[in-house]
């Protein structure tokens, strides 16, 4: 560009299409093309039936209807490559611009972060985990005072209480240990033998009978 052109500020750079701009512009192209390969089919076809239709009869009418046809064919080529192209640009647009916000979206959640922690520090935060913890226990002693049985003012100790029963038990034991060794030493008892004589086999006067039960009772004695 020559000096006068920068001068008068022919050099400044034009701003360009905005993503989106840019996508709608494709995607108008597209259609464009779209529709003169539909254009360029039919016409394909048209002259390939112009061919047919002369034949042999007008050899050169056909010849002139196969090269319009050859000509359309080169244009449908290039369509499609045109449209292939501005596809691919399109999809490569769509893809930066689908990063970009996923960027833009990263970074503010960054900035959010960043906002969210500024007024903290790990110092800060220790301290306050230790003040929890000594909270909780100081909390664990309260609870546990207050679900302490009280005796109105009368302290038991525990111990006591066991030395205490303890020594009843061994008491027990004692007393079972000498009631076995008395029962061992007292003789055991002789029941009395069975008389010889044998009983009257009738009935006898009530009288005779307490003699006779009397006798035997002595003679058992004896």
């Amino acid at each position: 560009m020559s000096g006068l052109g920068r001068l008068f500020g022919r050099g400044k750079k034009e701003k360009g299409p905005t993503p989106e701009e840019a996508i709608q512009k494709l995607k108008e192209t597209e259609k464009i093309l779209i529709k003169k390969q539909e254009f360029l089919e039919q016409k394909i076809q048209q002259e390939l039936q112009m061919a047919k239709k002369h034949g042999i009869k007008n050899k050169r009418a056909a010849l002139q209807a196969l090269r319009r046809k050859k000509r359309l064919e080169q244009q449908l080529a290039q369509t499609d490559g045109t449209l292939s192209t501005l596809e691919f640009q399109r999809e490569a647009i769509e893809n930066a611009t689908t990063n970009a916000e996923v960027l833009r979206t990263m970074e503010l959640a960054a900035q959010g972060m960043k906002k969210a922690y500024q007024d903290m520090d790990i110092d800060k935060v220790d301290e306050l985990m230790a003040d929890i913890t000594e909270q909780q226990e100081v909390a664990q002693q309260i609870s546990d005072a207050i679900s302490r049985p009280v005796g109105f003012g009368d302290v038991v100790d525990e111990d006591e209480l066991l030395e205490e029963l303890e020594e009843l038990e061994q008491e027990e034991l004692a007393r079972d240990l000498l009631t076995v060794g008395d029962k061992e030493e007292e003789p055991p008892t002789e029941l009395p033998s069975v008389p010889s004589a044998h009983l009257p086999a009738g009935p006898a006067p009530e009288a005779d009978e307490d003699e006779e039960a009397l006798k035997q009772l002595a003679e058992w004695v004896s």
